[in-house]
């Protein structure tokens, strides 16, 4: 049975560029902006665009990872997490924006593979040090892409505010 895997994929791929009831989803944001203004955060403490699409990427990768090996290797201390708008600007915007979107297209490949079961399998986790449940990894990239989506909401909203956008 895949209708737990299923309603994942589809919640993951309706929150980058579907139709929510919240009314925004990063594709509706990011075509908002353009790469100017991704490297800039409007306030010192906010993040900028760039550092929220790296950071995303960072857990994606991980959780990826996580899913083909039982294991993580990133923590929250990690120099990965928040990468500098300098280190990000040497990359470049498409090449983080391309980064973003393919993670995305290989946990949803990923997870085609699994069946309901697979999220009651255990993984260890590197950050939380201690085995969990697949299901808590999964769910938590559904959150985490959520509530970075409100953030760049905020930001967007900010350099709007500037006439940056």
């Amino acid at each position: 049975m895949k209708y737990l895997v299923e309603n994942i994929i589809q919640q993951l791929v309706e929150v980058q560029n579907g139709k929510l009831w919240i009314g925004s989803t990063f594709t509706s944001k990011l075509n908002q902006v353009n790469e100017n203004v991704v490297f800039f955060r409007p306030i010192e403490n906010l993040h900028s665009i760039a550092e929220i699409i790296s950071h995303l990427t960072l857990w994606r990768k991980e959780t990826i990872l996580k899913i083909q090996t039982g294991k993580g290797s990133k923590t929250d201390d990690c120099e990965e997490n928040w990468l500098t708008n300098d280190k990000l600007k040497l990359m470049g915007w498409q090449y983080i924006k391309s980064e973003y979107d393919k993670t995305l297209t290989e946990l949803i490949n990923l997870l085609k593979s699994k069946d309901d079961q697979f999220l009651n399998e255990e993984y260890y986790d590197t950050d939380f040090k201690g085995n969990y449940k697949y299901s808590f990894v999964i769910n938590g990239m559904l959150h985490h892409d959520i509530y970075h989506l409100g953030q760049l909401g905020i930001i967007i909203k900010y350099l709007k505010e500037n006439n940056k956008c």
